[in-house]
């Protein structure tokens, strides 16, 4: 049996009076908990991510050291977007657990926060990059939809090149895109949209990487298992 202290943030007060994102979070908590396990706490904070005041989160840390218990959070990505916050909280002597990520090492919580923390900084560059190019080709920057449509197709591509350490060496290996989605959902990694991946995710991840369109799964379209 494993205790725990859940801790919840949402951005604003709006969010947290409507249960959007919240609701989100604690439905992947729900579905992580096992038969056996307590959940000894609630705590909801309305911050924004890009805040290292969290009142409300060290009061959860201390009742974790005072029950014996760990701190469970749903997402990485609602739970801060620094590493340096994240490695402050981890060094405080109470276990961290991310409810989508329930395989992963402190070690590994590491890397994908420095992995996402690294991918929001490229994504806000190439979309002011984007942004300045599309300018220059007289698209009207006023145009919301235009604007958004230019963010999100840097977003993705950003997120497909920050995962190509971890999907190359499967393309090489002729894995089926099935197959690489499994493992990246083994994994816990969510797509841009923080989903699960699958083989039509997965094919287009592959054809943002560099020269995606002559790795093997893109050459053969096959969807076969190995």
């Amino acid at each position: 049996m494993t205790r725990y202290v859940a801790y919840y943030r949402v951005s604003t007060a709006a969010q947290g009076r409507s249960g959007l994102g919240l609701a989100a979070q604690k439905s992947l908590v729900d579905g992580f908990i096992g038969d056996n396990d307590q959940v000894l706490g609630d705590y909801v904070e309305v911050q924004s991510g890009k805040s290292d005041t969290r009142d409300v989160l060290w009061q959860a840390i201390a009742a974790a050291k005072r029950l014996g218990a760990k701190v469970l959070i749903a997402k990485l990505d609602r739970f801060s977007r620094k590493v340096s916050f994240i490695a402050g909280i981890m060094e405080q002597g109470v276990g961290l657990v991310v409810a989508d990520m329930p395989h992963a090492s402190d070690f590994q919580l590491h890397i994908f926060a420095a992995l996402a923390q690294e991918e929001r900084r490229m994504i806000s560059e190439r979309t002011r990059l984007a942004l300045a190019e599309a300018k220059k080709r007289g698209v009207r920057l006023g145009a919301n939809a235009s604007i958004l449509a230019i963010k999100h197709r840097q977003q993705a591509i950003d997120h497909a090149q920050s995962l190509a350490s971890v999907v190359q060496p499967l393309v090489d290996e002729g894995r089926s895109y099935s197959a690489i989605a499994r493992h990246l959902n083994t994994l816990g990694i969510p797509t841009t949209k923080g989903g699960r991946f699958y083989a039509e995710t997965v094919k287009n991840v592959v054809r943002r990487l560099p020269h995606g369109e002559m790795h093997p799964c893109s050459q053969k379209g096959s969807e076969m298992l190995r």
